[in-house]
């Protein structure tokens, strides 16, 4: 980037690495680049924080397969984990259901839910 094709209006339609025909060479700073990509776009803490918001997910199902496997024992953590375990599966038994899809849209994503009140 940031080769930007632009609307009849003068917002950018698209970027490109490369030129094209009728693209014009803009900074990723510009104004206009920022507002085309997004809030937060390009910001590198931004980023790296939505990552590691993706990967405690992965983990937090990966804790549920082990212990719906009996792998382990949510006894088995330590108390404060436990209770970090217990406050987000809270927190995300309250968001709408299957507001995070890790596998596309199909109807079985292979995340075994587990319900820790019954351990």
């Amino acid at each position: 980037m940031p080769y930007a094709l632009r609307h009849t209006d003068g917002r950018i339609l698209s970027l490109h690495r490369n030129p094209e025909a009728g693209s014009e060479f803009v900074p990723a700073e510009h104004p206009d680049v920022q507002a085309f990509l997004g809030p937060g776009a390009g910001d590198p803490q931004s980023e790296f924080a939505r990552l590691d918001a993706d990967v405690v997910r992965v983990l937090e199902d990966l804790i549920d397969v082990l212990i719906a496997r009996q792998v382990l024992r949510i006894t088995d953590l330590p108390v404060q984990a436990q209770e970090k375990l217990y406050a987000r599966k809270s927190f995300r038994d309250r968001k709408p259901a299957r507001a995070l899809r890790l596998y596309g849209d199909g109807d079985d994503d292979g995340i075994i839910s587990t319900d820790f009140g019954t351990l």
